[in-house]
Order: structure tokens, then C-alpha cells, then sequence
């Protein structure tokens, strides 16, 4: 496993630059603003990824949220062996159900504000109809429904990527960490693979924003993703009572009030 350690090396040397971390999540304000220019430019041409419909959007990121837990869960569950400590993996376990709060609490306000502030329409002829009150039931009866649609892609796509940034973080602790060889292993692969999903989002998100939504939208739902981040890691996980900071972030924490 002499190449996966090189690979999950070279990982934990490009998130421990401080310019990196720093930057990332303005990464995401600036794709989704750049991104929506070009969408109304129509600079972008039409391409696989156009289609709400292709493999990484229907079996990705449609269930990102999935996705991010069944690799992070087993993550932090072998990283707790590494610190034998089962306070460490109580608090990053309550971090995932803090951060699954947020998800679920802005999702469906989402859909509540689209529905609040959206209307039927008969697909064909874009007349209005009163018989339908939410977006399930218009849909369902065949017809569309326009309402203020905050992006959930652009939301979940940041968010995702900022929470497995910080969770991850303890991972150049972990590199010199005593642990048994099949869940150093193990520790390997699944870093790479949760770097590999953060690069899928990343990518996901560029699409979101240069073919779908109102600007609005796309950057209202980044904005939510960026704040739900903020109050976590930047605030309320620096206060006692708090699932706390990753090993890692409280290293650096600790240096900085130095």
C-alpha cells in the first residue's frame, strides 16, 4: 500500500496549506458567480452534464447527503481507534447529527418557500391553475409549478464539501498515529474516497451553476450551505458546550491563541 500512502500524503500536504483552507469555501462563491454570468450569457454550450438527468447527478448527487455520511461515518468510527477514546467519537458523531439538523431544517424550508410563494401551471397553455396548492401535488397531476426555487443542489454541494474539510482535518494526526494495519488501511481508502466525493461536489456545483437556476437562487442556496459551516465550525464548535472541533482544527486553534 506504498502508493496509497503517497497519494493520501500528498491529500493531507494540499489541506494542510492555510491559503487552501482558507480560500475553499470562497471557492464556492465565486464558481456560483461566475457560473450564473455565464448561464445568462449562454457562454456554455450544451453537454451531458446539462442534463438533470446524467449518472453522477441521479445517483450522486441527488443523495449527496447519503453519500457524504456512508464515507464519513466509517471515517471518523476508525479514526476514534487511533485516539481510543470514545468521547472523540461521541463528539464528532454529534457533529454529523448537528450537521444532518441543518441539512433536513433547510431543505424543507426550501420546499415550504417554494411552495408559499409558487403557483400551478398547465404545462402547455401556462394557465394558471387553483386546484393545486404545493409543488407535489402539481407535479403529480401533470402540470408545473413555478415558485422562488433556492437551489438544494448549490446548498448541499457546499456544505458537504466544508464538512468534510473540517472532519477530515485529523487526518495528519492519524498518518502518525499508532493504529492496526487493516484500519490504517481502511483510513487510507476512505480518505481518498471522501477527497474523491469533495472533488465530485466541486465539480457538481460548477455544473449546477453554468446550467440551472435563477442566480438568486444558486446564490441564496450557497449562502445557506456557507452559513450552516460558519455557525458550526467558526462559532458554536469553539464554545464548551459543543460537539468541538476536530483534533486537528483544535491544534491549530491552539497555536493561533498562542
Amino acid at each position: 500500500m506504498a502508493v496509497m500512502d503517497v497519494i493520501v500524503g500528498q491529500l493531507v500536504s494540499v489541506w494542510r496549506i492555510p491559503a487552501v483552507r482558507q480560500s475553499f469555501p470562497w471557492l464556492f462563491i465565486l464558481i456560483s458567480s461566475v457560473g450564473s454570468i455565464l448561464k445568462e450569457l449562454e457562454f456554455v454550450p450544451q453537454s451531458y452534464f446539462s442534463s438533470s438527468k446524467n449518472f453522477v447527478n441521479v445517483y450522486f448527487v441527488k443523495v449527496s447527503w447519503g453519500w457524504t455520511l456512508l464515507l464519513l461515518t466509517p471515517f471518523l468510527f476508525f479514526s476514534s481507534s487511533a485516539n481510543r477514546s470514545t468521547s472523540f467519537l461521541f463528539k464528532r458523531l454529534s457533529s454529523l447529527a448537528v450537521a444532518t439538523a441543518v441539512w433536513y431544517v433547510c431543505t424543507e424550508t426550501f420546499l415550504y418557500v417554494e411552495d408559499m410563494t409558487g403557483a400551478c401551471f398547465e404545462s402547455k397553455t401556462l394557465l394558471k391553475s387553483n386546484k393545486f396548492t404545493s409543488k407535489a401535488t402539481c407535479r403529480r397531476a401533470g402540470f408545473h409549478w413555478q415558485g422562488h426555487d433556492i437551489s438544494g443542489h448549490s446548498f448541499i454541494l457546499t456544505y458537504s464539501s466544508l464538512l468534510i474539510m473540517e472532519e477530515t482535518s485529523a487526518m495528519f494526526l492519524l498518518k502518525t498515529a499508532s493504529v492496526p494495519a487493516l484500519h490504517r488501511t481502511l483510513l487510507n481508502l476512505l480518505y481518498v474516497a471522501l477527497n474523491l466525493i469533495v472533488m465530485t461536489w466541486v465539480w457538481m456545483f460548477a455544473c449546477t451553476s453554468v446550467y440551472f437556476h435563477d442566480p438568486k437562487d444558486k446564490l441564496l442556496g450557497t449562502l445557506c450551505g456557507l452559513l450552516g459551516w460558519y455557525l458550526t465550525y467558526r462559532y458554536w464548535y469553539h464554545k464548551p458546550l459543543s460537539p468541538g472541533l476536530p483534533p486537528q482544527c483544535q491544534l491549530k486553534e491552539q497555536k493561533q491563541n498562542a
